[in-house]
């Protein structure tokens, strides 16, 4: 007999749902009760919306475009009133060669990198963090690339900027909220085959993202911040 898992995220709001990473943890709240509010950026066709259209008591879907502070203000006057016991940011962009040398890579690449996945990332928390319940939770996506001191390997150097970045900014973000009682998580999914991840990366997406939402949940209501992977487990700064 399959037992359904359950989850104390009732209603959930993820940032960046097209596909991958996003739309995974979309699938995997609402199969474990919640109800979801997912974003994508266009009306493109996408994984998102094709699971939205067979899911609608449970999935709404909303757009906007991180990087664009006029949208993330419309969608925060459309979501006014309501309130989420999880807000996820999932949304990030990866423009560079995993092997090439961070500088080498096209001026306007990295300034789409960092404007998306740094800034882009924090105006979201920022525009939206009065949504999210007082003891509720706020979780990013950053990356195990993301810790300094666990860089033996090089590689990905770009987008380890931004990971860094983003979790110092996060940081600074814990430490003028530190009186107030959500949990505030930097989630590491590990290196999953996404489109973003490429065919070469070490996990499926059903290895990463179950044990992910089971450590997302296990912290709510457990206020602070915490850099954590999908286990659970610290990781290094």
């Amino acid at each position: 007999m399959t037992t359904t898992v359950q989850t104390p995220i009732q209603n959930a709001l993820v940032i960046g749902a097209s596909r991958g990473l996003g739309e995974a943890l979309v699938e995997a709240y609402a199969g474990r009760g919640a109800h979801v509010v997912a974003t994508v950026r266009d009306d493109h066709p996408s994984p998102l919306l094709d699971f939205a259209a067979r899911h609608r008591a449970s999935v709404e879907v909303e757009r906007v475009d991180i990087t664009d502070r006029a949208q993330l203000a419309a969608l925060h006057h459309r979501l006014s009133g309501r309130v989420f016991d999880l807000l996820f940011v999932v949304a990030g962009v990866s423009l560079a060669d995993r092997d090439a040398v961070g500088v080498d890579i096209a001026d306007e690449d990295f300034d789409r990198m960092m404007r998306t996945n740094v800034l882009g990332v924090m105006r979201t928390v920022e525009t939206l963090q009065d949504l999210v319940a007082p003891t509720g939770t706020i979780a990013v996506m950053s990356s195990g690339q993301g810790s300094v001191a666990d860089n033996t390997r090089g590689g990905f150097e770009v987008y380890r900027a931004t990971k860094s970045a983003l979790n110092q900014m996060f940081r600074s973000y814990a430490v003028r909220h530190r009186d107030e009682g959500r949990a505030l998580l930097l989630m590491a999914p590990g290196w999953v085959r996404t489109d973003m991840g490429g065919p070469g990366a070490a996990l499926d997406i059903n290895e990463s993202i179950p044990p992910l939402v089971d450590t997302v949940d296990a912290q709510h209501g457990v206020p602070g911040l915490r850099y954590l992977d999908r286990h659970g487990r610290a990781v290094n700064w």
